[in-house]
């Protein structure tokens, strides 16, 4: 990956979030929605962080939002 634009590197980020959340709605078991909670979360914040230092305040602020509704949803559907 340290080939990737810094753009495609953020759209990758993105999309990997994206597909762990999609995901935790697949899973049997709760450590499984666990694990992928943390993916998603974890590729955000990298994605936050790299547009941050980029300056793309619009997208780290899209990603921060984003972030937040991840954690509302596992909050209110997962987390028992």
């Amino acid at each position: 990956m340290s080939t990737m634009t810094d753009g495609k590197r953020l759209a990758w980020l993105e999309a990997e979030a994206e597909k762990a959340y999609d995901k935790m709605y697949d899973v049997r078991r709760p450590r499984d929605a666990d694990d992928l909670y943390r993916d998603a979360k974890d590729f955000l914040y990298d994605a936050i962080a790299l547009a941050t230092e980029i300056g793309l305040t619009a997208d780290s602020e899209r990603f921060s939002a984003r972030l937040a509704h991840i954690k509302a949803v596992y909050r209110s559907q997962f987390v028992q």
